[in-house]
């Protein structure tokens, strides 16, 4: 029996060691930055009384290090989740769902696009990173309690680039590319012009009465861009001739409420010039959208056909690929996924293939190569850092019009009284008057179907001071802008770019309201950005069209009957709001996702269980079933999906209620009145300190957001110190209170 007892106590030995190895390996594995250069920054943090910090400093490294050590204060949760994503070890933390992103990471090249473009960056574009970097690092260092995986600090500019670069082409749907493909399922393509000449077939797999991919292809779906299964956001800029006197911008995007596209509000000035009020996100030492002195933007998703995707010609190993008649070597790496499962994480192996087209994906029905806008591109750092420090139209415009940043709508508005808006996009520059069906799967074996760079900033949508006085985009196409008169014609583009023609419920109401009011002043544009109704138009129509028709008797006729009478608003009044919550998203979903219209009879019935269950009625009021929670604090909301008051997506709780957690999030208004200094008032749905329970900035906005109120910015420092709740210097020397 000795050699037996020997045997198991051997297994065990090697159970063991083998559990020990696959919960300690990782970090060891990954391989450690070099950290930022020695050099002293100093920052002075002060924050209001809602928390919010305005980070001073005597150069614009200096405040980009406090920005990184003010944000960690608030929410180093999420920044650690952002720093992760930035050396491809997110699956480490989140298991599976990360490992999906750390796939992303490597399959686009994050880290060989930074480690190629970081260096050609100008040097004050880098030493910002490069301070941001050490501002991290000394939070991790000073609290390696809240560290949350082993080797992930320090980190350096380049790393910050990193995350970057895997995250910009997700806010055009890389996603939805990508997803599919892994999957071998159908893709599904945004809605644009039919090419002349190139009508658009099917895709590859696909019904031709439904070019559309199950739910179940989207198996990557990506938490680094804007929700794009439930796409918005709402942009305004009124002249003083409009309002009656100040020029007005408000910013209104929606995002997710928590996680590393949620907007952090900050004010940021330096020595060198640098003072600017807005928000951003984890992982970015400057503001993406707000006002300077001088003048400000917001943006708002657009969609153009940013990505091709390319079948390749695979010899029989499967190794090398045909190009113009001859054949190349497909390039080929292995890289190490980090999968957390329970308190072990898994080495799992994949291999990451290119083509000179980009990214190569191959699956059961062959290998597609993907190729987008901004590929291989990492100037937008560096034009985000300019536009923050612009003073006039002309030098905001020129960074504009390098189209470094990829792509987004950018409404723009200043102290002179200009408005503008640009349809901003490094569309591809494909070449006219050759066959080819862009809108769909290219052969890979031609290289003249290889394009180089974006169409010039010349040929895109740009309005200037339109006529109306007002300019506006809730994510819609470019050419429902500026009201009758105003507006572009669809016929001056070339439909090779791709530009989408689609409207939402949002820009139908903001187009209707805006075109109606003789003067768009604060109260009249208070009225339209909290809007609630929807128009009898698009899917709106489809589905009311489908509920007349529903053949039903019982609860379920009572439930149509109910629906029918609906007053088109989500204002929480009305007896069927709550039913028409519940209704309206996945038919939205579907429009703008390109999906199969959905089942009225099959989404009226689960909607009125959902009510009769949890609520024991079809007729609740919405404020019992839409919610607004964080902590100990739930408030009722209203606004549904796709209005201007958006409430747009929710997780459903164990109590049947629906908890915002995409729609208005960061609201910001913004007011250049003739001969006074700029003036802006903010909100956040939950406070500056979203992941800090025990801050008292963790909740302390969520009464005034669902009031629709607006809170003061202390843009200028006077201001600021008559508010000021705290204020502290911080250096990566000492760490001082006064």
């Amino acid at each position: 029996m000795k050699w037996l007892k020997g045997g198991l106590i051997a297994v065990v030995a090697v159970l063991v060691l083998t559990f020990a190895a696959l919960a300690t390996w990782e970090p060891f594995f990954a391989s450690a930055a070099k950290a930022p250069a020695t050099r002293t920054y100093s920052s002075e943090i002060a924050r209001d009384n809602f928390g919010v910090p305005r980070i001073t400093g005597k150069t614009d490294a200096d405040t980009a290090f406090g920005v990184a050590i003010a944000h960690a204060e608030d929410d180093f949760f999420t920044l650690q989740d952002v720093v992760a994503m930035s050396r491809g070890r997110y699956g480490a933390i989140a298991g599976e769902e990360g490992a999906k992103i750390d796939y992303a990471y490597h399959l686009i090249d994050a880290r060989g696009t930074a480690e190629r473009e970081y260096p050609k960056l100008p040097a004050d574009t880098r030493a910002l990173f490069e301070a941001y970097a050490a501002g991290l690092n000394q939070y991790a260092e000073q609290h390696p309690g809240e560290v949350k995986l082993a080797n992930l600090f320090p980190l350096n500019g380049m790393d910050v680039a990193a995350g970057f670069a895997l995250r910009q082409p997700f806010f055009f749907g890389l996603d939805g590319v990508i997803g599919p493909l892994v999957a071998g399922e159908d893709l599904r393509r945004e809605h644009g012009p039919d090419i002349p000449g190139f009508p658009r077939p099917p895709l590859p797999g696909a019904e031709p009465a439904a070019v559309a991919a199950p739910d179940q292809a989207r198996t990557l779906v990506l938490p680094i861009g804007e929700d794009a299964e439930h796409l918005g956001s709402n942009a305004f800029a009124v002249s003083p001739k409009k309002s009656g006197g100040p020029t007005t911008l408000i910013s209104n995007s929606h995002q997710p409420l928590r996680g590393g596209v949620a907007w952090y509000e900050l004010v940021v000035e330096s020595g060198e010039g640098w003072h600017f009020a807005g928000a951003n996100f984890p992982g970015s030492p400057f503001p993406f959208l707000g006002h300077n002195e001088h003048l400000g933007w917001t943006n708002t998703v657009n969609t153009p056909d940013m990505i091709d995707i390319y079948q390749l010609e695979l010899d029989e190993a499967g190794t090398r690929y045909k190009l113009d008649g001859e054949w190349r070597e497909l390039e080929s790496k292995w890289v190490t996924l980090p999968v957390k499962v329970g308190p072990v994480v898994l080495p799992i192996r994949r291999e990451v293939l290119r083509s000179v087209h980009g990214p190569v994906i191959r699956n059961e029905k062959g290998a597609f190569a993907i190729r987008y806008g901004g590929i291989g591109e990492l100037q937008q750092l560096d034009a985000y850092y300019r536009i923050n420090k612009a003073t006039t139209f002309a030098e905001w415009e020129a960074q504009i019009a390098r189209l470094a940043i990829p792509s987004t709508n950018f409404i723009y508005a200043d102290k002179t009284g200009t408005i503008a808006y640009v349809y901003n996009a490094a569309i591809p520059n494909r070449p006219e008057g050759i066959e080819a069906d862009w809108r769909n799967v290219l052969p890979g074996n031609r290289s003249d179907l290889i394009w180089q760079g974006a169409v010039d900033y010349a040929a895109l949508p740009k309005i200037v001071n339109p006529a109306s006085g007002w300019l506006y985009n809730s994510n819609n196409e470019p050419f429902t802008a500026a009201g009758a008169g105003s507006d572009l014609s669809p016929d001056a583009f070339s439909p090779v770019m791709g530009i989408e023609r689609k409207q939402t419920n949002r820009s139908w109401r903001a187009y209707k309201l805006l075109s109606e009011a003789s003067v768009l002043d604060r109260a009249t544009l208070e009225a339209i950005k909290y809007d609630t109704g929807y128009e009898r138009q698009g899917y709106v129509a489809r589905l009311f069209d489908g509920m007349a028709e529903v053949k039903a008797d019982g609860k379920l006729a009572e439930a149509r009957d109910l629906m029918l009478s609906w007053d088109f608003t989500a204002d929480g009044k009305g007896s069927a709001d709550a039913l028409a919550l519940l209704m309206i998203r996945d038919f939205m979903s579907a429009d703008y996702n390109q999906k199969p219209f959905p089942d009225v009879a099959e989404k009226l019935q689960a909607a009125a269980d959902h009510l009769t269950t949890h609520f024991g009625r079809l007729d609740p009021p919405m404020s019992d079933l839409l919610r607004l929670r964080q902590g100990d604090l739930d408030l009722p909301l209203d606004g549904g999906s796709d209005t201007l008051r958006a409430s747009t997506t929710w997780d459903v709780a164990e109590d049947g209620r629906l908890s915002l957690k995409h729609g208005d999030s960061f609201i910001m208004w913004i007011e250049w009145m003739p001969g006074e200094r700029v003036s802006s008032r903010s909100i956040q749905p939950f406070g500056a300190a979203t992941t800090r329970p025990q801050s008292p900035h963790y909740t302390d906005q969520m009464k005034l957001f669902v009031d629709h109120k607006l809170k003061p910015v202390h843009f200028w420092r006077d201001d600021l110190l008559a508010n000021a709740s705290s204020r502290r210097v911080v250096t990566n020397r000492v760490d001082s209170a006064r």
